[in-house]
């Protein structure tokens, strides 16, 4: 017999597993359990938007699209960006098509970042940060926002940051935890990088979701930020596709070079025909501004179901999560977030997401989150089960 064995190369990522979403989604489903752990709504998307794709599908939108995306969408995209925010960028050199949000951080990440260089992240954070931040060979610095209200910490950021530092990620409104920036954050934020070559990847893929009176305070409102930002959103969250993956991408045209260089040889180009539709749908397209009210309705609504149970809320201004502090729950006191979010979906039908995953190194604060962006009759149910602990 042959005594040779195949030996793998060495890991890139040794310490990831199967992402929490996907864990918890299938434990939901072979328990039978509500599912408030994957951030996805269980409604189905507007009728027209749908007609859109089919349109598109019989159409001629089954070839490739342009690597930097369709010209139409990129253009309803600079024309809504304008006003929402007052900067109308460029739609051939500042606005790129990705395949999703995550593709276009990760493309950003590897493209202007190098081994060596430092990445500064606000914790609790989107799991797909840090693994980007190592595949690049840059080193995350993880900052812990404060726990009592998942606000900046923004003296522990001040002193993040090094002649390293390449990046600053942010998130708001801020999955997993439902903060949103004020106006004073982007202050603050505005006085540190001044003078340094510090760049923003700003992750706004919930900018439609926000619950402060001021609304969202997006990066390109302030044109010196703007200047050295890459802006992430997304089409899932806004039009209730997150299965269509459709996210952009929005810098000046020095960090666009770049960033394309790099998502010509991700993806190349995103799905032509969800493309097509998305911009007819951006074109007829007036209650955009309208969801913040929806979903902070859904989210009252949820609270309201859930003011009889032993969960307590933390604060929440934007997404559509809801973190609960099980802290005051007796029979849960000594358990993990871990080992309650398995308890919830095993003993009492009901999915969540631990928010101690979320961290670099795991901290656990007994908080779990929770989606709200269901129908309501689907909060009833899940609330009215909680209710019974």
């Amino acid at each position: 017999m042959d005594p040779f064995t195949l030996q793998l190369p060495k890991s890139r990522l040794p310490e990831v597993g199967t992402n929490i979403f996907s864990i918890m989604t299938a434990l939901a489903q072979k328990h039978g359990a509500i599912n408030l752990a994957q951030g996805f709504p269980d409604f189905p998307p507007d009728e027209d938007l749908i007609a859109y794709a089919m349109e598109a599908l019989q159409g001629n939108g089954n070839q490739y699209a342009p690597m930097s995306g369709y010209p139409d969408l990129k253009h309803q995209i600079a024309q809504l960006t304008e006003s929402l925010y007052g900067h109308k960028p460029d739609p051939e050199t500042e606005i790129t098509i990705t395949s999703g949000a995550t593709e276009a951080i990760t493309d950003a990440i590897l493209a202007l970042t190098s081994p060596g260089d430092e990445v500064i992240l606000l914790e609790p954070c989107y799991d797909s940060y840090i693994p980007a931040i190592r595949l690049a060979g840059a080193i995350p610095i993880p900052v812990a926002l404060n726990t009592d209200d998942y606000s900046v910490n923004w003296e522990a950021v001040q002193q993040a940051i090094t002649a390293k530092t390449r990046f600053i990620i942010i998130n708001s409104p801020q999955n997993p935890t439902g903060a949103a920036w004020t106006i004073k954050d982007i202050h603050k934020l505005r006085e540190l990088v001044k003078h340094t070559h510090v760049l923003i990847l700003s992750d706004e893929v919930y900018e439609h979701i926000c619950f402060l009176p001021e609304g969202h305070q997006s990066i390109l409102k302030y044109p010196d930020l703007a200047e050295r930002a890459i802006v992430v959103s997304s089409f899932g969250k806004t039009f209730h596709v997150t299965g269509w993956k459709v996210g952009y991408c929005i810098a000046p045209l020095n960090l666009t070079m770049e960033f394309r260089k790099v998502h010509q040889f991700v993806t190349f180009s995103t799905a032509h025909p969800l493309q097509q539709a998305l911009a007819k749908k951006l074109q007829h397209q007036s209650n955009i501004q309208s969801l913040s009210g929806d979903f902070c309705h859904k989210r009252d609504f949820f609270l309201d179901q859930m003011k009889n149970s032993k969960f307590r809320p933390l604060p929440c201004n934007g997404t559509y999560f809801q973190l609960m502090s099980y802290a005051d729950i007796p029979q849960f006191a000594e358990f993990s977030d871990t080992q309650v979010a398995n308890i919830l979906t095993e003993e009492f039908g009901v999915a969540t997401i631990p928010v101690s995953v979320f961290y670099n190194s795991p901290i656990d604060n007994k908080v779990l989150r929770f989606c709200f962006a269901k129908k309501e009759e689907t909060l009833e149910r899940a609330a009215l089960r909680l209710c019974k602990i």
